[in-house]
């Protein structure tokens, strides 16, 4: 069975996830992989709200807003 996908802006506090994909330009796509986005890098949510979410990707702690968290697919 597959993992279940879904954007990192709905993952919960606590939750450790994979990056299964990024959508968008590929100037965003670009960003997101030098921050550490990359296909099946491992991200934990450290907190959540208001679909904002701050993470840990690659020993980096980054806060993205919503927009921007929605653009990244996640499989937990």
């Amino acid at each position: 069975m597959a993992a279940a996908q879904l954007p990192l802006a709905m993952a919960g506090a606590g939750e450790v996830v994979r990056v299964a994909g990024i959508r968008g330009t590929g100037e965003l796509r670009q960003h997101l992989a030098e921050l550490g986005f990359v296909d099946g890098a491992e991200v934990r949510v450290v907190s959540r709200a208001a679909g904002d979410v701050i993470v840990s990707v690659k020993g980096a702690r980054l806060a993205l807003n919503r927009s921007m968290a929605s653009h990244i697919t996640v499989s937990i």
